[in-house]
């Protein structure tokens, strides 16, 4: 035990970048007792484990090096915390949720509390502080400005804390992808857009992201896979890109000129994927069809609405129906290598989808697609 806690804290301190004057000056001990607890000549009083621990945020297990029993255990909190948030109704509005997630929010704290570095504990206690503080104070929108209310949002106490533990997590891992996607839309919804904007610039330009940079790495087979992948991910973040132009200019999203730059992404997309073997893909046709459907409810235009509906409802089935194959290829040919497992969401799609969906669609729509045994399946509880 003596040499294992020697060989833990140095190599702690190694990590950390720390010298065993640091450690000692700390933990109130002499230079000369760390030295020895390194070498092995001695190990610390069971009175300073704490201390250490604390100072390298970690658990006392760790420098005791029952480093499985806390892999097993971190799996477990994190498997608990996702069926706990996957199961709720998650839609951006005040009172959406059950009170499971609050008990989600409990059960992460205590883990931050005992893994204090743990970053997959930390990225799900800040999604589920983030989900909750929807369910208790909703969030505004300014309509002078067309941007959020951030006074009225900056008050949100489990956003506040969401941001808190994003910035623990960059602190960590500076270089952490989905801390950084998360933490800047929450920065900008609180009005923090100093911070939003200086994490932004601290990142690298699309013209070295790994999607572009890959197929100019490799040969081959392989470098056609990239090349497929790279064109699907800018084929989605151009959808999203497109859909957030458009969500903070309303004026022009039901306008003729919104509804065609919505198809010409639809366009692009199914030009790509060339057939119906679409497989994660069928996910995004399908919300950008639903979303042209909604769009024309607006203009009052039904049978156009409900033509683009009945799509992107095939497109679902589509996708539900890729999910239980045993396999499934791409084969288009700009895409035909990539590996259609590994992109878009892997759950099916269930009824709680339909009951929110259905919400932004308007009482002569609803009427009509009631009246259609195709679309049932929307409509049952």
């Amino acid at each position: 035990m003596q040499i294992n806690i020697g060989e833990k804290i140095k190599k702690l301190r190694a990590r950390d970048g720390r010298t065993q004057n640091d450690l000692a000056t700390a933990i109130g001990v002499s230079c000369q007792a760390v030295s020895r607890w390194e070498s092995g000549g001695g190990y610390p009083d069971l009175q300073l484990m704490p201390a250490i621990a604390n100072y390298f945020h970690v658990t006392i297990d760790e420098l005791f090096g029952y480093q499985g029993d806390r892999e097993e255990k971190i799996a477990e909190i994190l498997k608990k915390a996702d069926l706990m948030l996957s199961n709720e109704r998650y839609i951006r509005q005040k009172g959406s949720m059950s009170e499971k997630v609050g008990e989600c929010v409990q059960m992460l704290r205590k883990a931050a509390e005992e893994f204090p570095c743990e970053p997959q504990i930390l990225l799900q206690l800040a999604r589920a502080l983030y989900q909750w503080g929807w369910h208790k104070y909703g969030g505004k929108w300014n309509e002078t400005s067309k941007c959020e209310d951030s006074e009225y949002n900056s008050q949100n106490i489990y956003w506040q804390e969401a941001i808190q533990t994003y910035e623990k997590l960059l602190k960590i891992n500076p270089m952490h992808e989905t801390a950084i996607h998360n933490a800047i839309p929450l920065y900008r919804e609180m009005g923090e857009y100093e911070k939003a904007k200086a994490l932004a610039y601290k990142q690298s330009g699309i013209t070295v992201c790994r999607e572009l940079l890959l197929p100019q790495a490799t040969v081959g087979e392989e470098a056609e896979r990239f090349r497929g992948e790279c064109i699907l991910s800018l084929l989605s973040w151009l959808d999203i890109s497109v859909s957030l132009a458009m969500s903070y200019k309303p004026s022009g999203y039901t306008q003729e000129y919104g509804k065609r730059v919505k198809k010409a992404v639809v366009n692009l997309e199914e030009a790509i994927f060339h057939n119906e073997h679409c497989g994660h893909g069928h996910y995004g046709l399908a919300l950008r069809y639903l979303d042209l459907a909604e769009m024309e409810t607006e203009d009052g235009d039904i049978q156009v609405a409900l033509t683009y509906f009945e799509k992107g409802f095939d497109h679902l089935k589509s996708y539900n129906e890729s999910l239980e194959a045993e396999e499934y290829h791409y084969s288009a040919p700009l895409i035909s290598k990539v590996d259609a497992t590994i992109l878009g969401p892997k759950t099916p799609i269930r009824i709680i989808f339909w009951k929110d969906r259905m919400q932004f669609f308007p009482e002569s729509m609803i009427t009509e697609l009631r009246k259609n045994p195709k679309y049932a399946e929307c409509f049952a509880e």
